[in-house]
């Protein structure tokens, strides 16, 4: 398994490089539309109880996406159980259900028609929930999109778990993206505008996402808490390092710090190179 894993991030990383060199270009969890008034307005996003994170993963793709093909097993973007971002030993599920500070407290399968898998958790110690969405690899167009509309504030969805509403998307106080870097092969239709007055914090796993993702990141009024410089292998315990940080209030540094000892520890590639991978703000 760890050789696989390897040949698959050495695969990875390969196709970022190939991308970058492109032009700029339980209870089930119940999860209705997004929030609109009668006239079909969008609302403004509800504020939760405590703290939520809306984690989007683009699931890994080898037909759809712009990426040098992984194994097919963990490279098909309609099958999560198995998938390199979702189902695999570093995928998003299950280093999450592994985590002893974490607990899956619902999970629903096609929630909407590009999710394939929504997962809800609950920290053992404090009032913050967690959502993943995984979304089907041909849409990772709409999983970039709706990463930034989350962030703007907008897109707010309900969801009910274990008897509690939830706010997600647009109610989520921290918003992030784990996947291919989409804004390598394509464009977005448009740049959604910050819709509030609330701070959000973007977290962004993917491939030299400072670069691509900077501009529509701006109009959101989102803050960077990490994002990277350089090619990377976008697995599940950077996002958890990072996580850790921002639940514990450190600053985008102490973040950034997280974040690259842990993507060492997995990666060996040396504690400068992970700092320079990462970075925090503007």
């Amino acid at each position: 398994m760890t050789t696989t894993i390897s040949a698959c991030v050495l695969a990875l990383l390969a196709a970022c490089q190939s991308a970058s060199q492109a032009p700029l270009r339980s209870e089930t969890a119940q999860a209705p539309a997004a929030d609109k008034n009668s006239a079909g307005v969008p609302q403004p996003a509800k504020r939760n109880s405590g703290k939520l994170i809306h984690i989007l993963v683009a699931l890994c793709d080898n037909e759809f996406q712009g990426i040098v093909p992984v194994p097919a097993r963990i490279g098909n973007g309609d099958d999560p159980a198995n998938n390199l971002y979702w189902g695999a030993r570093f995928g998003v599920k299950t280093f999450f259900k592994r985590a002893d500070d974490w607990r899956l407290v619902a999970g629903v399968r096609n929630p909407r028609a590009e999710i394939l898998e929504r997962l809800v958790f609950k920290h053992q110690n404090k009032n913050v929930h967690l959502v993943a969405d995984a979304y089907r690899g041909r849409e990772i167009k709409r999983c970039v999109t709706d990463f930034f509309e989350f962030s703007a504030g907008r897109a707010g969805e309900t969801i009910k778990a274990n008897s509690i509403d939830l706010y997600a998307g647009g109610g989520a106080d921290l918003v992030a993206y784990v996947g291919h870097d989409g804004l390598m092969d394509f464009s977005l239709d448009s740049y959604p505008q910050k819709a509030d007055d609330r701070q959000r914090d973007a977290l962004m796993l993917a491939c030299v996402s400072k670069r691509y993702f900077a501009e529509p990141l701006r109009k959101t009024g989102a803050r960077p808490l990490l994002w990277t410089t350089g090619l990377m292998a976008p697995e599940a315990y950077v996002l958890k390092a990072a996580i850790d940080g921002w639940m514990l209030n450190e600053d985008g540094e102490g973040t950034r710090r997280r974040a690259a000892t842990a993507y060492n520890q997995y990666q060996r590639c040396g504690m400068n190179a992970a700092l320079r991978l990462f970075s925090t703000g503007w």
